[in-house]
């Protein structure tokens, strides 16, 4: 009989970072603390109006009340369909769509309908927090390629060739990126994907930032430009970064329909439907116009320039300016090794720790996505709070001699 009492595979599984830095920084707030937190991938903004009114007559209508069925209200299957081939051009029926419980759900989904044990995956780094964990706890082998600043945290094919092996199952893509704000071009888009169906290769494209890209960046869905990948290709979205609507729990996957078929027979012992009022919400969400929506683009894209520009006149912090999501990823390396408040700090983690205890600003750092050196500090908090927290860690790390 064995003593373990939590299993070797949940007892492996790495705390979320993202929501970990969130919770220390509300518990400070929580004894009366100032704090501002960077640490949340969450938009200030409150859920529009309409789509909160849909949620309410879903209430009160009995249907709501019910089980319905797991892969998603027909209604919502067929609106995402359209929403889809509106807003990047990619033609799926409904029945190649699964209603899940936000995007996490949608990524575990997944990599446990693609991945045997030992299968492997390439994953880009920086990388969002979740991703390895999901592959591992479908039993697949995360394969990390790193990216950094200097390359605009894009990858190239050549370093995708030096990491592909015989057991290499699924490419993992991510445009624009959490935590970078990276965005590729079309062509490299197209390089990429074209070599990945070269090699007979999975693609799981998450694209839940699509419409939060800046000044000339596009987004550009991988199926759409590469069709040949199409039968091998999932994208994974979302209503919670578009629609503000993070707590809302509503994401999707689009995908072959043999794949979404056993993608929905596991959900159905999981979780079975998404909640019914979410889910009406979701639908006025994604079948209204996109007003909204560049309302609040036009205050990220804001925040984005005044974030970039006061992270660099920081004496040992860089920034390059993200051309998507709301997210910067500065680096910090050039604070490694000095005093600051009696501290000598040798790592992006260091760093973030002094940040939330000395200045109480809340950062993650960038071992949390598989890129030391780095901080991500999402700017989708409110503009005075923003430059508050920035000024604090100019005055925190002004210290340093």
């Amino acid at each position: 009989m064995s003593d373990r009492r939590i299993s070797a595979r949940i007892a492996a599984v790495s705390p979320s970072a993202t929501l970990a830095v969130d919770a220390k920084a509300k518990a400070l707030q929580a004894q009366g603390e100032y704090v501002i937190g960077f640490g949340a991938g969450e938009p200030d903004f409150p859920t529009p109006g309409h789509i909160v009114d849909a949620a309410v007559e879903a209430c009160r209508d009995p249907r709501s009340h019910k089980y319905t069925p797991t892969a998603g209200l027909p209604e919502l299957r067929e609106a995402l369909a359209v929403k889809t081939k509106r807003d990047s051009g990619l033609e799926v029926a409904a029945s190649q769509i699964l209603v899940t419980n936000g995007g996490k759900q949608a990524i575990a989904n997944s990599f446990a309908v693609l991945c045997d044990p030992g299968d492997e995956v390439l994953v880009l780094a920086p990388y969002w927090t979740t991703y390895p964990e999901s592959i591992a706890l479908a039993g697949g082998v995360p394969v990390v390629i790193a990216t950094d600043a200097a390359c605009g945290f894009r990858v190239t094919v050549e370093q995708l060739d030096a990491a592909v092996g015989p057991r290499t199952k699924v490419l993992l893509f991510v445009s624009p990126s959490n935590p970078t704000g990276a965005v590729y071009p079309r062509e490299e888009i197209e390089t990429i994907g074209r070599w990945a169906a070269d090699h007979g290769l999975w693609v799981l494209t998450d694209e839940i930032y699509e419409h939060l890209v800046y000044g000339d960046a596009e987004h550009h869905s991988m199926p759409v430009l590469v069709p040949e990948l199409a039968d091998r290709c999932i994208v994974v979205n979302g209503v919670a970064k578009t629609y503000a609507m993070t707590g809302w729990r509503v994401g999707w996957m689009i995908g072959p329909a043999d794949v979404i078929v056993a993608a929905t027979n596991l959900q159905s012992h999981e979780t079975s439907n998404v909640a019914n009022v979410s889910q009406r919400a979701a639908l006025a969400a994604v079948s209204g116009d996109l007003t909204a929506v560049a309302e609040m683009r036009r205050a990220f894209d804001r925040r984005r320039l005044t974030i970039h520009s006061m992270l660099n006149e920081i004496e040992g912090i860089t920034c390059n300016l993200p051309d998507g999501a709301f997210y910067v990823y500065p680096s910090v390396e050039g604070l490694y090794g000095r005093d600051i408040r009696g501290r000598c700090s040798t790592s992006s983690s260091d760093l973030a720790d002094l940040a939330i205890e000395e200045a109480k600003v809340a950062v993650v750092p960038g071992e949390a996505f598989g890129a030391p050196g780095y901080f991500r500090m999402s700017y989708a908090l409110g503009d005075d709070d923003l430059v508050e927290g920035v000024s604090r860690l100019a005055k925190l790390f002004s210290d340093a001699s």
